[in-house]
């Protein structure tokens, strides 16, 4: 094959990948990749250690509120309707007005 042929072959190919990069490059970054990943491990660790305090904080937090509930029920404070209370009268209704007849 002749040197011309196989150029008429291999530039569409080329071309059309070179067209596809530059559209690409308007939605996301075509630069090679930066691999040096150390940078933001110690951002990494204090907010593993914050989210870590956290949950224990809450944790603590609802077990406190699960044996106080349990001390209330072993002791009768949940209410169960034992009040003396006397239901709020109903609603007055409002009084109809009575066509008159005129003469």
């Amino acid at each position: 094959m002749n040197f011309l042929s196989i150029v008429k072959r291999v530039a569409p190919f080329f071309l059309t990948f070179a067209v596809g990069l530059f559209i690409a490059s308007f939605f996301v970054t075509v630069a090679a990749p930066n691999f040096q990943f150390r940078r933001g491990f110690s951002k990494h660790q204090q907010y593993h250690r914050r989210i870590e305090s956290e949950n224990r904080q809450l944790r603590e937090e609802n077990n406190r509120l699960k044996n106080r509930l349990a001390e209330m029920e072993k002791r009768d404070w949940v209410l169960d309707g034992d009040l003396d209370v006397p239901p709020p009268p109903p609603p007055v209704m409002p009084m109809k007005s009575v066509p008159q007849k005129t003469r």
